[in-house]
């Protein structure tokens, strides 16, 4: 018995001894791993397309360190700290986490994310963008600023109720590409509904807050909840409120920032244009051919498509 403890003691003492070479030496010790810089790059590229920083920075505040109001008809939300800070950013987050909150709009903590935050439309990105988005979102300096509660009412202010919003209205993803249709056309479609997430601000909402298909794209006015109290136009090709008289190549030219026709843009679509002219040109025309070959919705009583 007492040869046996002197064994069990000798063998506890040689896995001390090898655990503290382990951490004296640098060759044993297991490096930080490094992001794949083309993964960081094409990661940057998402987080421009699909406005992030918009979002996530608050007007004269540090690059996506959140803070930033969303008025809504349900309250006011405020968007949280991407940076890579470990208390208040998402440091300490997985990919898996990143990937639970942009498919099913869960936090590593199984709280429900509002759908404020447009994972109805981020779940449908592939694995494999929603990998790149990691890598560069790990590189993205740290800021320690807490996030702001949201300023909800009841029943608004209840999470547990997403739970039942989700089964109603989270068509989740990834999305899959439509076989009669060809590279190009699922690409744009694929920008359109996942990545740059048109339809959040072009496509009323019924009571509860949901995209309503039967208007998808359709427009928003700004009394109706448009985003910040801005109106949306319809980006169908319907011809009387929709963009049905525009060209295929008006639309690269209004997402590259150059406009058309004297056009103005405006209040939150400046701000989107600020990220689409940063897109590819091979990008552009594709987001065009989706939208124009959308189903058509008329909306009464509105006209032209225009854009403020």
């Amino acid at each position: 018995m007492r040869a046996l403890s002197r064994r069990a003691g000798g063998i506890a003492a040689l896995l001390l001894a090898s655990v503290a070479l382990a951490a004296c030496n640098p060759i044993s010790a297991r490096a930080p791993e490094t992001p794949d810089p083309e993964a960081v790059s094409r990661g940057r590229y998402l987080v421009t397309a699909g406005n992030c920083a918009s979002c996530h920075t608050s007007r004269g505040g540090q690059y996506m360190a959140g803070g930033r109001p969303m008025e809504t008809p349900f309250g006011v939300f405020f968007t949280p700290n991407l940076t890579s800070d470990p208390i208040d950013g998402i440091g300490r987050w997985r990919l898996d986490d990143l990937r639970r909150a942009l498919r099913y709009g869960v936090s590593p903590d199984n709280q429900h994310y509002y759908p404020v935050f447009p994972y109805g439309s981020f779940t449908g990105m592939s694995d494999a963008d929603i990998g790149d988005l990691w890598a560069y979102l790990r590189t993205v300096q740290a800021v320690p600023q807490p996030n702001r509660a949201h300023e909800l009412g009841f029943p608004f202010n209840q999470r547990l109720a997403m739970a039942a919003w989700k089964i109603l209205f989270l068509y989740r993803g990834p999305l899959e590409p439509a076989p009669e249709q060809g590279a190009v056309w699922n690409r744009g479609r694929y920008l359109v509904t996942s990545v740059t997430h048109c339809a959040d601000c072009h496509s009323p909402r019924n009571i509860l807050g949901a995209i309503d298909r039967s208007h998808f794209m359709a427009g928003v006015a700004g009394r109706d909840g448009g985003p910040d109290g801005w109106s949306a136009p319809n980006l169908t090709p319907d011809p009387r409120s929709g963009i049905g008289r525009w060209a295929v190549d008006d639309i690269p030219a209004v997402l590259a920032g150059h406009g058309m026709r004297g056009m103005h843009l405006g209040g939150p679509m400046r701000e989107v244009v600020w990220n689409t002219e940063q897109t590819t040109e091979a990008a552009r025309p594709t987001i065009a051919g989706s939208v124009k070959s959308s189903p058509s919705v008329s909306i009464r009583g509105r006209r032209g498509g225009g854009v403020q």
